[in-house]
């Protein structure tokens, strides 16, 4: 079964035993999420020796769960951000062009329900159209009510005025996490995860000169020497900064975000609705992700950190009775197969407010005085820029070689363009073939792991053998997506994923067992058991 091509330059005991030969490097990046994916992908790309570390595993934290949008950001139209608009609009369109693979074109219906709104958001998704330059998408349109019951064929009609349909960008966000860091190896950078930094190396001035660092699965420590260390830890960055120095005041603060995830045949079709103004304020998309509906976000500020959040019961029942307002057939919490919460870092007020939209969400770029730079804030959109502020900072800072960004025009691993309809693999892009190489070499690899789930077994080959996948886990929530999608049926899917896993790295019945276990229990919190109604007490005796 080893006799099938795979990605020879992206093997982690290559990478291990880099690391152990490489005397100095010229930038460390502390944080494998869409942040610092980019800024190791761009600084290897300028021909710096450069090492991510990750403390899990990549894009584990909010990077896999976003609302999957690729998008400049109506909101902040609405709200007058108009350069962070104008940049996302632009780096919607690189990630267009660069990784095709996995951004597609999505529509979105507004539908209205007053005459005023159909003319207040048109007019501004026009002008959110114009902004994208050369690299706007379909054009903006009003549309009847007629039109907007057959784009969205669940729709609330009562009162029902019409409609606007605009486009914007849709992705796999950990896909697309994975693929970065496999362009990372590719531009002869070096990416491990399940590596925890630990502390901070100074020399006797007091600044920066490289990190400690430990390899969780061997428990092996690393005294790492650097010319620059960036800190793009998203949520944790207040971590780096205490190591850095303890009396740090904190830099970002954490906003919560939820999805719920209900089978498509909630809003059958290809279109998205999307809600602009809930009663609270907030955006809400219901948006075609992998056969199946993601509804969301909430926007929920929150004082603690953690790797897998927890959504609040308010949050959950948010989403469903805001969806319910619009869709014919309301969903429940029976309906829900999967729910997901995670946290955005965004850039810490200046006074203390729990309004969230008193929190910047542009990038923030900070140097310390012993060196250590900070990238935090933004979102996935702009990722790219983020990266090329902050390298062009290392550069600075640790007085590199003048070198220019390339990142722009750089394809991202995978990047192909012709994909074949309703083939579940597209999403692998180039690596398709391959994918396909090893299902002729063993066909029972073709083999489902589900009979709802077009996944199979080679999938699970391929991501132990080509994308780091470490443990159950990997595969299920950010390889194949499925705990994002049904968590029951990633459930059933473990035990098969296990034991592919086992043959695949030389693991024992034991460590299966430990996976399984592992794996249940963190699948239980996506899931929502339908809420037995209270009985009132009986006032008789």
């Amino acid at each position: 079964m080893k006799a099938a091509s795979g990605l020879a330059n992206f093997r982690r005991e290559l990478f291990l035993q880099e690391v152990k030969n490489t005397p100095v490097w010229d930038i460390i990046v502390i944080g494998g999420g869409a942040t610092g994916l980019g800024v190791a992908v761009d600084a290897a790309a300028r021909g710096f020796k450069t090492l991510l570390l990750e403390q899990s595993d990549f894009a584990k934290g909010t990077s896999s769960r976003s609302t999957k949008l690729v998008h400049g950001g109506v909101r902040y139209l609405a709200q007058g951000d108009i350069k962070l608009v104008y940049e996302a609009l632009y780096e919607r369109g690189l990630l267009l062009q660069n990784a095709p693979h996995l951004v597609n074109i999505q529509s979105f219906v507004i539908p209205n329900y007053s005459w005023w709104n159909e003319m207040l958001y048109g007019v501004g998704l026009t002008v959110y159209d114009l902004m994208a330059g050369k690299y706007r998408l379909n054009k903006t349109g009003l549309l009847s009510g007629k039109k907007v019951k057959q784009l969205l064929p669940n729709i609330n009609t009562e009162g029902l005025k019409g409609g606007v349909r605009y486009y914007d960008g849709q992705f796999d966000d950990a896909r697309l996490a994975i693929n970065l860091a496999q362009t990372c190896a590719e531009q002869g950078g070096v990416v491990l995860n399940y590596t925890k930094v630990t502390g901070l190396t100074k020399d006797n001035t007091g600044k920066i000169t490289g990190v400690q660092a430990q390899e969780l699965e061997s428990g092996e420590i690393y005294h790492l020497p650097a010319k620059a260390v960036v800190n793009a830890t998203g949520v944790f960055v207040n971590d780096i900064l205490q190591m850095n120095a303890p009396a740090t005041k904190p830099l970002v603060r954490p906003s919560q975000g939820v999805h719920v995830v209900l089978d498509s045949s909630f809003l059958p079709g290809e279109n998205a609705l999307m809600i602009p103004k809930t009663p609270d304020g907030r955006v809400l998309f219901v948006v075609p992700w992998h056969q199946h509906l993601l509804v969301g976000t909430t926007d929920t500020p929150l004082n603690q950190n953690s790797l897998e959040p927890t959504a609040l019961e308010t949050e959950i029942d948010f989403i469903l009775d805001t969806a319910g307002k619009y869709l014919v057939r309301k969903p429940t919490r029976a309906d829900v197969k999967s729910v997901f919460a995670g946290l955005r870092p965004l850039a810490a007020p200046t006074k203390n407010t729990n309004s969230t939209k008193e929190i910047s969400r542009s990038h923030k770029l900070i140097v310390a005085d012993s060196g250590l730079i900070t990238i935090t804030g933004g979102k996935w959109t702009t990722y790219r820029k983020m990266a090329e502020e902050t390298v062009d900072e290392a550069i600075t800072v640790a007085h590199l070689p003048e070198t220019p960004c390339s990142t722009a025009n750089l394809k991202i691993h995978g990047y192909f363009t012709e994909k074949v309809k309703n083939d579940s693999l597209n999403i692998y892009g180039s690596d398709r073939a391959f994918i396909r190489e090893l299902i002729n070499y063993e066909p029972a690899l073709g083999q489902t792991l589900h009979p709802d789930f077009p996944q199979v077994q080679a999938e699970v080959v391929w991501a132990v053998r080509n994308e780091m996948a470490r443990t159950v886990e990997d595969v299920l929530a950010r390889r194949l997506r499925i705990l994002f999608l049904d968590a029951r049926a990633a459930m059933k899917m473990a035990p098969q994923v296990a034991a592919l896993m086992a043959g695949e790295l030389d693991y024992d019945l034991a460590w299966q067992e430990k996976q399984l276990l592992e794996f249940t229990q963190l699948a239980e919190n996506y899931l929502l058991e339908p809420q037995i109604p209270i009985q009132p007490l009986s006032t008789t005796y």
